[in-house]
């Protein structure tokens, strides 16, 4: 995907580019993923060093290629960092937004699922 020796920083749209997710949602995985957070310049702009990118690899093969929640991504995400804990550290999200949270992605999985062909159903 990305070659870490050419620069030790890059820009959201060579990151975005490279992973092939939109800015956009690099930008809502810094909101939802306490994690990752990118250097940003005086003006701003977001500057992705080595660790970043391998963190949004990780991210995004939970997300897109394991079928993750961005929920079930954060916790394994936390406890990978947190091994020896039985539970990754609790995030001061309030119970509501968590479950609106919750809630918002399941109905995206279920938009997804909608979308997607129709498979023929075995017979049991």
């Amino acid at each position: 995907m990305i070659d870490e020796d050419e620069k030790a920083y890059r820009s959201i749209r060579e990151v975005s580019e490279a992973l092939e997710v939109k800015a956009h949602v690099l930008r809502y995985w810094e909101t939802q993923f306490p994690m990752l957070r990118p250097r940003k310049g005086r003006s701003g702009v977001r500057m992705y060093r080595p660790k970043d990118i391998e963190l949004l690899q990780q991210i995004r093969q939970l997300l897109y290629e394991r079928g993750f929640t961005i929920a079930g991504a954060r916790r394994k995400l936390l406890a990978e960092r947190h091994p020896d804990d039985e539970q990754p550290p609790i995030t001061l999200q309030a119970p509501a937004a968590l479950l609106r949270e919750i809630r918002r992605e399941l109905k995206d999985l279920q938009a997804r699922l909608a979308a997607s062909p129709a498979r023929p159903r075995r017979a049991h």
